[in-house]
This record gives structure tokens, C-alpha cells and sequence, in this order.
């Protein structure tokens, strides 16, 4: 077998990862787990189907979640520092998209020109995370339940640097890893109808702590009487 084929069997062995952990969860059937529990049986393919994976999760526009459901599933709790790095790796190649667009944004920009909406939203962002702490307002805005793609590009968009962006990725994504982790330590039993998913409490809280570590900043960026003048 070539490397062209080994690595795509291992690209389709990481999506179907992703879709039996949802098929399993979605309507229980034992085959599903079954294939999730071959999978796993070998951690060394396991791991390279979950890394291939996150390579392209981006391009499915699945949730990040899903990769910790399946390292927990695969590695139990142990591979939560696994799970957390998949999470931030895989969301490189959108920063770098997004990092991209921006800076051939303002290279086309005119001087004493009007800013488009776009120009305009790069210009807030930039203001918010001067005003808030690149990191503070990565991981806050992580937090809260919002796709992580957006979050990501809303960050580079706003000209946050790589490390930056990692450390916040990284605090803020935390959280939601461990309850990722969590359900796939428990699948087999939320298949069977044993254990609930996450509890929505669990969500709103992380959502509630979110919003206390953004509020200020917002405020003072776009709310406080001088703002619109800064």
C-alpha cells in the first residue's frame, strides 16, 4: 500500500470515528459501538484515525467536541491532554485562513476611505482584544457556546497572534474537552440509555463564567459613554 492510500484509509477511518461515536449516541445500535470498539482496540490506529480526524474536522464543520467524545472513548481519561491538544491543532487552519483574509484586507485598504463591514469588524475586534487581553478574550469567548470555528476566525480577524490564540484556545477549551471526555468514557452506557449527555447546567455555567471574563471588556469597548470616541 502506497503512502497516498495508507493515508487516506486512515482519513476514512478517523471520519468514521466522528460518525459512529454520533451514530451510537443518535439511535444506540451495538454495531456502531462494536466498530468504534475494533477501532479502538489497536490505540495506535485509534490515535492516527482521531488525528486524521482533526485534520478534517474543519472542512466537515463538526463540532470540536466530537474528538474528545472520541479519545475519551478510545483512551478513557487519560487521553484528556491528547483531546485538548486535537481540539486547538485543529483549529489552525481557520486562524490561518482567517489570518490570511485579514492582513490582504487592510494591504487593500485606502487611506482616508470609508471602511467596509468587514474593515469595520477587524477595527472593533482589534479594539476588544487591546482592551481585554488577546488571551482573556480568546479563552472568554470560547466559553461560551458558540461554534469554535466562528470564535476562531472572529480572533484572527482581530489580530490575535498565534501564541496568544493557542493559550486561549487552549483555557477556554478546556472545559468543554473534559465533558467530551466525559461522555466518551460513559458511551457505551449513553448507548444503552444508562447515563444522560452533559447536563445543560453544566453548559449555561461555563456559558455564565464566559460572559463574567468578557463583560468588562465589552463595556468599555462599545458600551461606556466614551467608547464610540476611542
Amino acid at each position: 500500500m502506497n503512502r497516498r492510500s495508507t493515508v487516506g484509509t486512515y482519513a476514512v477511518a478517523g471520519v468514521a470515528v466522528a460518525a459512529l461515536a454520533a451514530v451510537a449516541l443518535a439511535v444506540s445500535p451495538e454495531v456502531a459501538l462494536s466498530r468504534l470498539r475494533w477501532l479502538a482496540g489497536d490505540p495506535v490506529r485509534f490515535g492516527v484515525a482521531v488525528v486524521a480526524l482533526a485534520a478534517v474536522r474543519p472542512l466537515l464543520a463538526w463540532p470540536t467536541t466530537l474528538l474528545a467524545v472520541a479519545v475519551g472513548f478510545g483512551y478513557g481519561w487519560g487521553g484528556t491532554p491528547f483531546a485538548l491538544a486535537l481540539v486547538v491543532g485543529t483549529a489552525l487552519p481557520p486562524y490561518a485562513l482567517a489570518r490570511a483574509g485579514r492582513l490582504r484586507l487592510r494591504d487593500d485598504s485606502t487611506p482616508g476611505e470609508t471602511p467596509g463591514v468587514a474593515d469595520r469588524f477587524c477595527r472593533a475586534g482589534e479594539r476588544f482584544a487591546a482592551e481585554s487581553g488577546s488571551v482573556r478574550a480568546v479563552a472568554g469567548t470560547r466559553l461560551l457556546p458558540l461554534p469554535s470555528d466562528a470564535v476562531t476566525v472572529g480572533a484572527a480577524a482581530a489580530g490575535v497572534g498565534l501564541r496568544p490564540f493557542l493559550a486561549g484556545a487552549a483555557l477556554g477549551e478546556l472545559p468543554w474537552v473534559v465533558c467530551g471526555v466525559a461522555v466518551g468514557v460513559s458511551l457505551d452506557r449513553l448507548a444503552a440509555g444508562g447515563v444522560s449527555l452533559v447536563d445543560p447546567a453544566v453548559i449555561l455555567g461555563m456559558a455564565a463564567v464566559g460572559a463574567l471574563v468578557l463583560a468588562g471588556p465589552l463595556y468599555r469597548t462599545f458600551l461606556r459613554p466614551d467608547s464610540a470616541t476611542a
